[in-house]
């Protein structure tokens, strides 16, 4: 069972997510890289929102083939263009977090690869035994 921790001498989350959680020993770790906001057929959409999606989706598939889902995750960094897009993002990012919501993090970056992608998503699961 993970646990959360949230003390009360630091400020509350600003939205649905953890300030830390204890994952047991003995429980099997993912670490994925970054996902971007492109398809297998590789269109990548032109908002943050729909490239969020795509990539919120690639981490659920390779969290399925690890024998994981999404009540796995234990932490989340995301990485966007723009502070306007942060609500688009954490909207999408919210959709796809479970109980108990996991650690996160957003960070306004210059740029990507390329000038198209808006977003970039890597998460940390742990499978509790």
């Amino acid at each position: 069972m993970k646990r959360v921790f949230n003390p009360p001498s630091v400020r509350k989350p600003f939205g649905q997510y953890n300030h830390g959680l204890l994952v047991p020993p003995g429980a099997n770790l993912l670490v994925t890289s970054g996902q971007l906001g492109i398809s297998p057929e590789e269109k990548i959409p032109p908002d943050v929102a729909s490239q969020a999606e795509i990539c919120f989706k690639a981490i659920g598939a390779i969290l399925e083939e690890a024998g994981m889902t999404y009540a796995d995750v234990i932490r989340i960094a995301g990485f966007v263009t723009s502070r306007e897009d942060f609500p688009a993002y954490m909207a999408v990012r919210d959709r796809y977090t479970m109980e108990p919501k996991p650690a996160s993090t957003l960070i306004v970056v210059g740029g990507f690869t390329r000038a198209e992608f808006l977003v970039e998503v890597e998460v940390t699961a742990a499978k509790v035994f």
